[in-house]
């Protein structure tokens, strides 16, 4: 240490301040650089080999033939990139999404007086599967909850459900298929269940909730629809409902029969909805293509 601390007075005084800058070490000139870094990039805007799902950083290396494999992933992971993680988008193309989105976000941070505000949409298809399940006790002791892999259809369902946003309530109704015809059975049965009320019902854009109810909204004046944009069903606050469905109810869960699966839907719903949270939405910017601009390669 005082040999060290001495070589670098001794730089200081002969040379000032330009004595402490790093000088060049021995050895040869770095193999790779930027022009490196910049191929490697180039080649995830290129398709994977015929017959691959993607690349990795083997076939990378080997696609440009005079690149280490480590070199490859060292400069993936300076620039924080997950050849393995996958994420999905959606990106709405209407032309009227600005305003679309407005209408919606402003009802459920400023609701109308005296109206109810409700999110309606259909979960199609639920499985009733059945399959063993349990707990499973592994070789090192930990015990763990699954099922087997094989199982048994036995029908489907779809739940129609409407979202109070004031109050997180949910109505549901089972149906066996999806068709305009059951979609206005369950409103004519959410209008009698807020009778003399305005309603305002926030839909996704399914042919099936447009444009042929004109006459059904004639009959029903105090009833208003407000569609989400396109490919923007997300905006939709019943969405964030099945989703809780989906993970506390339906995962992993078995079925003998649609009727059990049905008398098992309405069983959560009933202990949900005795203590029922809405949805605090505080966004009030809603962007349009909200992945623009952070996408590396536009495959």
């Amino acid at each position: 240490m005082p040999r060290t601390v001495s070589l670098w007075r001794g730089r200081y005084a002969r040379e000032g301040l330009a004595g402490l800058s790093d000088k060049p070490r021995p050895g040869p000139p770095p193999k790779y650089g930027v022009e490196t870094d910049k191929r490697v990039l180039a080649v995830l805007d290129r398709p994977p080999p015929a017959g691959f799902a993607r690349w990795t950083g083997g076939m990378i290396a080997a696609e440009l033939g005079d690149v280490h494999e480590q070199q490859v992933w060292r400069t993936l992971r300076e620039r924080q990139i997950d050849l393995d993680g996958r994420k999905s988008w959606c990106e709405s193309d209407d032309p009227e999404f600005a305003a679309k989105a407005a209408d919606v976000v402003g009802l459920y941070i400023a609701p109308p007086e005296k109206a109810i505000v409700i999110c309606v949409d259909e979960k199609p298809s639920i499985q009733a599967l059945e399959r063993a399940q349990g707990y499973l006790k592994l070789p090192s002791g930990r015990t763990l909850t699954g099922h087997s892999h094989d199982y048994r259809r036995n029908g489907t369902s779809t739940l129609f459900a409407a979202f109070e946003v004031a109050t997180g309530k949910v109505t549901t109704a089972h149906k066996t298929r999806r068709r305009r015809v059951e979609f206005l059975d369950f409103m004519n049965d959410i209008v009698a269940a807020y009778p003399g009320t305005a309603l305002h019902v926030v839909l996704d854009n399914l042919n099936t909730h447009k444009p042929k109810n004109d006459r059904w909204l004639k009959r029903h004046p105090n009833v208003r629809f407000h569609f989400t944009p396109t490919r923007a069903s997300w905006l939709n606050q019943v969405e964030i409902w099945f989703s809780i469905l989906e993970k506390k109810s339906l995962h992993g869960a078995s079925f003998t029969s649609v009727k059990q699966l049905r008398d098992h839907i309405d069983a959560f719903i009933d202990v949900y909805n005795k203590h029922p949270k809405p949805f605090v939405w505080t966004k009030r910017k809603v962007y349009q293509r909200s992945v623009k601009g952070r996408r590396i390669s536009q495959l």
